[in-house]
């Protein structure tokens, strides 16, 4: 049955298959736990930055290879614009430093086309409430990268966090969004953001799936 109580999700397909978007249709229309709607298509990236500035979507499914660019271009021109749309990358390819750039061009989420019908719906859900999704294939692998990349630093970052924001940033890379980590430290939402604010300051990142990347690869290895 269909959620009444949420306003519907308003989502924008970018694919140069038109069997592709007319299939992720069909799965959204058919989905009963709350109104997903597609609001917009596009095939390449210029479609798709000026239907973003169009329809101006909730979500951006989002493909990588894409006929006039990457879809990390069109990623990084839509947030520039509206920086308030989030972006899920859908894809075939699982290649290394694809999930990387997906990560650095801001995307919210980085999912397999092979991801069934429930978990894509599932994954909408959680990066509308606010949430950073990955497949569980891709994390160890971005993890290892946000290493490679950046550990020369990285520990010297972390250490300049105050206690509370570490806090705050350890329910980030539990999945949490900022009411629930509000709720859980009792903060207000606007703390909660000023604290994000200062953690992204220390660690020069842009994204919360940075942090929390950043944060998940400085811990110790679980016995």
């Amino acid at each position: 049955m269909i959620n009444s109580t949420r306003p519907p999700i308003r989502i924008l397909l970018v694919d140069d298959s038109a069997l592709v978007r007319q299939g992720i249709k069909t799965v959204l229309a058919a989905s009963n736990a709350v109104p997903l709607r597609v609001v917009g298509e596009a095939g390449n990236v210029a479609e798709a930055v000026a239907e973003a500035a169009r329809v101006k979507p909730d979500i951006v499914l989002l493909d990588i290879r894409l006929p006039d660019g990457s879809g990390f271009d069109a990623c990084r021109e839509i947030l520039r614009r509206q920086p308030e749309t989030r972006i899920i990358v859908l894809t075939s390819f699982s290649n290394d430093n694809f999930v990387y750039e997906a990560i650095t061009s801001g995307a919210h989420g980085y999912l397999m086309k092979e991801i069934d019908p429930a978990g894509l719906v599932q994954a909408l859900l959680d990066v509308a409430d606010g949430r950073s999704i990955l497949d569980p294939d891709t994390t160890a692998r971005v993890i290892r990268l946000v290493r490679a990349q950046s550990a020369g630093a990285s520990n010297e970052d972390l250490a300049s966090l105050s206690p509370q924001e570490r806090r705050v940033l350890a329910l980030v890379a539990e999945g949490k969004t900022n009411k629930e980590i509000g709720e859980q430290l009792n903060l207000s939402d606007n703390t909660v953001k000023n604290y994000l604010g200062s953690v992204f300051e220390k660690l020069h990142v842009k994204r919360r799936s940075q942090a929390a990347a950043l944060y998940v690869q400085s811990q110790p290895p679980k016995e």
